[in-house]
């Protein structure tokens, strides 16, 4: 690789987390241009050269975050047989990754709808194309009997609501570590769509060294040290 290419690729990466910290903090309308520019340490041409419209940067972002969401909840539905598993490993990359990223995760979730309807229409498909997995994994716990839930539809939101929300808390200097708060969650994940508390504390749960490297190769991060956590039998 070119150092032209390393710098255009750092210069990228300016802007992106510029604008990922702007619109989290005061939102898309509430960033100005300029603003934006000086943020990122670059001219206002330069920043336009980067990143095009401000709703192109937007969309760009979005777009990125979910796919990242796909790619690793295609890898973790294939490696497990077991709808109990499958919900697990969702729940617990899901976790992981909100909480490392919150202002990424505040944009999707907060500014959808500022996106002209064209390409809103198009991330509510690829929010949708994520969401089947965990749509996939309830409704085949449903038919094996696994899980037993009033509404599929209202489970897999009441789900990914509480796996979200630790985007709102979470502190790196809290009690406890991203593992163990994965861990939590997957067992009141599996507790709220029908399975017992014991054998929700007896599912096993996902290897947190597998989880993290599945993390670190997808999203091009390093994760900050943790307590690892052997997989249960």
């Amino acid at each position: 690789m070119s150092a032209q290419v390393r710098a255009g690729d750092d210069t990228q990466r300016q802007v992106w987390e510029a604008a990922v910290r702007l619109f989290a903090a005061q939102g898309f309308h509430g960033t100005g241009i300029r603003e934006l520019a000086e943020a990122a340490r670059l001219s206002s041409a330069t920043l336009y050269h980067y990143m095009g419209t401000k709703e192109d940067l937007l969309f760009s972002i979005m777009k990125a975050s979910l796919d990242r969401l796909i790619t690793a909840a295609e890898r973790v539905s294939a490696e497990a047989a077991q709808p109990q598993a499958v919900i697990a490993r969702l729940v617990h990359v899901h976790v992981l990754t909100h909480a490392l990223h919150r202002d990424e995760t505040t944009v999707v979730d907060n500014e959808i709808g500022v996106l002209g309807p064209e390409r809103r229409d198009t991330m509510v498909q690829i929010r949708d194309r994520y969401e089947d997995f965990w749509r996939d994994a309830i409704a085949d716990g449903c038919r094996r009997g696994v899980f037993s839930v009033p509404d599929e539809r209202f489970a897999r939101m009441a789900v990914l609501e509480m796996c979200s929300g630790v985007a709102k808390w979470y502190s790196p200097s809290g009690e406890m570590d991203l593992d163990s708060i994965g861990a939590a969650h997957a067992q009141l994940a599996l507790q709220l769509l029908g399975v017992s508390a014991k054998r929700a504390a007896a599912t096993p749960l996902p290897d947190a060294a597998e989880i993290h490297g599945l993390i670190e190769e997808i999203w091009q991060i390093r994760l900050p040290s943790m307590r690892a956590r052997a997989p249960r039998d």
